[in-house]
């Protein structure tokens, strides 16, 4: 694990954090984990970002009640690469994150393309699944009607990435990006810099930074698979909780990405559909308390059945 991430999350979460890994075909996975007890929850992260750091602000509120577990993808933050980046490759990973974590079904907790994985891994995997908290999920119908130049921005965003970090320019693009989020989580200015030094260290090495790039380029090239996927298996019969941001994205578009997340919560029995007023896409880092009290919910809710 990046001991980084792991002294800061001791100092900023909890200190009863503690790294977790998972050695998979020569490569190996790396989390971030606190408290203890059955049902687990295992978050997944966006595009592109260490969940280990991602999830800091709501780990602290699940782990008084049950074990927690903020893990990297491949290739992101403190797990090592997979090559070739592939989407049952980052199936096949959650799916051993939840069979080493659980000791039976875990609640799954994913933020945007995590969000959709969670779902993916619920659809093939549903004895390892006991619910789902989906922030803001990507949807596959709303990015495959998106026009392809939209699609593609974050590709162009991908690929000034890679160019930043060639030129060691990234280190301050980084601390923009997750400057509010640093903000959020402590008043110290001490302590802010800590987390920004924290998350530049993330996308230290090349194969990080390119990760954002792969990610998005990964996103595009699923989008067909994914959507023959969810036309012919629904998601199983498990609480899930779905939260809608309202901002940051064109209204139309916001208006159509929410629909599709009404739609989902109206096909699944025990789904329920939050909007997140006055709220962008980085949920996670905006709305922890409504997020862990939906996630300590469903803890709940499982232990009862």
């Amino acid at each position: 694990m990046n001991d980084p991430v792991i002294r800061l999350l001791r100092d900023l979460v909890n200190d009863g954090i503690r790294n977790g890994e998972l050695a998979r075909d020569g490569r190996v996975l790396r989390w971030a984990e606190a408290g203890s007890g059955r049902p687990v929850v295992v978050l997944d992260a966006a595009l592109g970002e260490p969940g280990t750091l991602a999830w800091a602000s709501v780990m602290p509120l699940v782990a008084p009640h049950t074990r927690v577990v903020a893990y990297d993808r491949a290739g992101i933050g403190a797990s090592d690469p997979m090559s070739p980046l592939t989407l049952d490759g980052q199936l096949e990973d959650l799916s051993a994150v939840l069979e080493a974590c659980g000791d039976g079904r875990c609640i799954v907790v994913g933020h945007s393309w995590g969000g959709l994985l969670a779902q993916l891994v619920a659809i093939r995997r549903p004895e390892l699944v006991a619910g789902l908290v989906l922030v803001d999920p990507a949807e596959e119908r709303y990015l495959s009607a998106l026009p392809s130049d939209d699609l593609r921005e974050g590709v162009r965003m991908g690929e000034a990435v890679v160019e930043q970090h060639a030129k060691a320019e990234l280190p301050a693009t980084i601390r923009s990006v997750f400057g509010d989020f640093a903000t959020r989580l402590s008043d110290d200015s001490a302590m802010r810099e800590r987390i920004l030094d924290t998350y530049v260290s993330c996308y230290a090495e090349q194969s990080q930074a390119r990760m954002v790039l792969d990610e998005h380029l990964l996103v595009i090239d699923s989008l067909p698979r994914i959507q023959r996927i969810r036309q012919t298996t629904p998601l199983p019969d498990i609480p899930v909780v779905i939260f809608s941001a309202t901002e940051d994205r064109p209204e139309g578009q916001r208006e159509t990405w929410t629909g599709m997340h009404v739609e989902l919560a109206a096909s699944i029995p025990r789904a329920e559909h939050i909007v997140l007023a006055h709220t962008s896409h980085a949920a996670n880092q905006e709305r922890p308390a409504e997020i862990a009290d939906a996630i300590n919910r469903i803890v709940d809710s499982v232990r009862r059945t």
